[in-house]
């Protein structure tokens, strides 16, 4: 017998209708109204489910601690290379697998899955950043969101939003936009 065994699967602890909507939804790119239909719930408790559920894989997942100072370097070189259109220094800063998550809440722009894989997020960026030098993204500060390494911006609505950027091994795995106003206000 090995003295090696599996780690259990951070699933493995949930309720099942809280265990299959992260992959009903994030993986396979089903809308909450189809997972409710499924498991005989309305699309507010499928939302919330999917939201406890992707805290408890994120807290069952190793942290890889990025010192603060390195982190929120990165995040300020993430910031610039992001709103400049220097595409070549943003992806040199992603991972293979990076995914990008954003929260517009309903009331502001967001994407409404999240965007996953090198590509597809250089290729969003690439379209971000029209539009940032078209119409403006302000730096107001690097911090700490969340416990991750990120940034405020004021956009050119005039809005709050935040970005935080989950780093390992130099390079961002994820990237977390939170643009809903309820989310920030106490940001204001």
């Amino acid at each position: 017998m090995s003295a090696l065994r599996k780690s259990p699967s951070p699933f493995t602890a949930m309720p099942p209708p809280a265990a299959s909507l992260p992959r009903g939804r994030d993986v396979f790119g089903v809308g909450f109204e189809e997972v409710a239909l499924t498991i005989h719930r309305d699309a507010a408790a499928c939302r919330q489910l999917a939201a406890r559920a992707r805290s408890h894989v994120r807290e069952a997942r190793p942290r890889f601690q990025i010192e603060q100072e390195r982190g929120l370097e990165i995040a300020q070189a993430f910031f610039t290379a992001s709103r400049s259109g220097d595409m070549t220094k943003l992806g040199a800063m992603l991972a293979a697998d990076v995914s990008m998550h954003s929260d517009g809440g309903g009331k502001r722009p967001a994407a409404l899955r999240p965007v996953l894989g090198w590509k597809q997020v250089i290729q969003l960026h690439k379209a971000l950043a029209v539009m940032f030098g078209k119409y403006g993204s302000a730096l107001v500060r690097t911090v700490m969101v969340n416990g991750l390494p990120g940034f405020i911006t004021r956009e050119a609505d005039g809005e709050l939003q935040t970005t935080a950027l989950d780093i390992e091994d130099g390079q961002v795995r994820a990237i977390y936009v939170t643009r809903n106003p309820d989310k920030l206000r106490h940001l204001h």
